[in-house]
């Protein structure tokens, strides 16, 4: 039975490395950066440049007109083994139902590539037939607990090593967004130099923070509930910040994913989950599991679901819901986010 979601990226992205084209791709889904990646590997795979001018089309649906495509997709490719058309936007080609008869026969000497921003009425042509005759693939953004795996294995695919606590570091920073987390690791990369494995040391530098006094001490102090420690690493990054405005946004982001975590951590199931499960279940690395499980038991769930009302009142003052300074909003959140118990001491 074929898979809910299609073809997987790993699927095409080894089929295009060695160079098994089908001759017509449907892909769609709100993970635009999977595409990209899809697109740039089948350019460089499927043609040489010197073939590029000849043989390759990239159009998009806003731009155009179906049966002008078409037109391209039925074209022979001139000094090349192939030709290659990339129709980007394709949800917004005019007439683009026209191509309901073209997956029927598909040009064999091309390689058509039709990429949706979202997922389409699968139920109506022509998406109906692409779905049914080509290589088809959905692409969802990825769950939290996904990205710790995806950040490791993007890494590798460039030729580095990262340590546990740079993987659980990058993966709160950027949380799902693929396209920043690519970003962020290229500027990993430069940071380590001539060194083949990137550190917690360097995620640090590349965001601007110092090792005293960063996001990530300040969830372990909320964590292990130092109210004074917290509000001293809040200032302080705010102060050492060169845009103090972004950095409270990207601050309150990092600690809901973290008071995020802590909530999976109070559902029943993961009472009776493994060690190992429930590394998966909140998606940090196994090494970390302990940390979070102590900080859980600081919060019941009312604390946690209080906990995430602070911090979405706090997200919506920093954009553009208050006239405050960012230092008083997050000050008022840190002490929101400890329970009062504690804050009080």
């Amino acid at each position: 039975m074929a898979k809910k979601t299609g073809l997987s990226f790993e699927d095409l992205a080894t089929a295009f490395r060695h160079q098994n084209f089908k001759p017509l791709y449907f892909l769609f889904g709100d993970e635009g950066f999977l595409i990209d990646e899809l697109q740039d590997l089948l350019i460089e795979h499927a043609l040489e440049p010197s073939q590029h001018d000849f043989n390759l089309d990239i159009v998009y649906g806003s731009d155009t007109e179906a049966s002008q495509v078409i037109g391209l997709c039925q074209g022979y490719p001139a000094m090349a083994p192939r030709r290659v058309v990339i129709v980007r936007e394709f949800e917004k080609l005019e007439n683009n139902r026209q191509f309901k008869n073209y997956a029927d026969e598909p040009n064999p000497q091309a390689v058509v590539f039709l990429a949706c921003t979202t997922k389409p009425n699968l139920s109506a042509h022509p998406y109906r037939a692409l779905k049914k005759r080509a290589a088809w693939s959905h692409f969802k953004p990825l769950y939290d607990n996904q990205m710790p795996g995806w950040i490791k294995k993007y890494v590798r695919g460039q030729g580095y090593d990262i340590e546990p606590q740079a993987v659980q570091m990058l993966a709160d920073y950027v949380g799902t967004d693929l396209q920043t987390a690519a970003s962020e690791v290229e500027k990993l990369i430069t940071f380590a130099g001539e060194r083949d494995t990137l550190t917690a040391n360097d995620v640090l530098d590349a965001s601007g923070q110092t090792r005293e006094f960063n996001v990530f001490e300040l969830q372990s102090a909320i964590g292990e509930g130092k109210y004074g420690d917290a509000i001293q690493i809040t200032h302080r990054i705010l102060q050492q910040a060169s845009n103090p405005h972004s950095e409270a946004i990207m601050i309150v982001a990092v600690l809901n994913a973290y008071i995020d975590k802590l909530w999976k951590l109070q559902m029943p199931q993961a009472q009776r989950m493994s060690k190992h499960k429930l590394a998966g279940h909140i998606g940090v690395s196994p090494y970390f599991v302990q940390e979070y499980k102590q900080a859980a038991r600081r919060y019941s769930m009312r604390k946690v679901q209080d906990a995430h009302a602070a911090l979405l009142a706090a997200d919506y003052e920093l954009k553009g819901g208050s006239s405050r300074e960012p230092r008083l909003i997050l000050t008022l959140l840190v002490r929101r986010l400890l329970p009062q118990r504690v804050a009080a001491r």
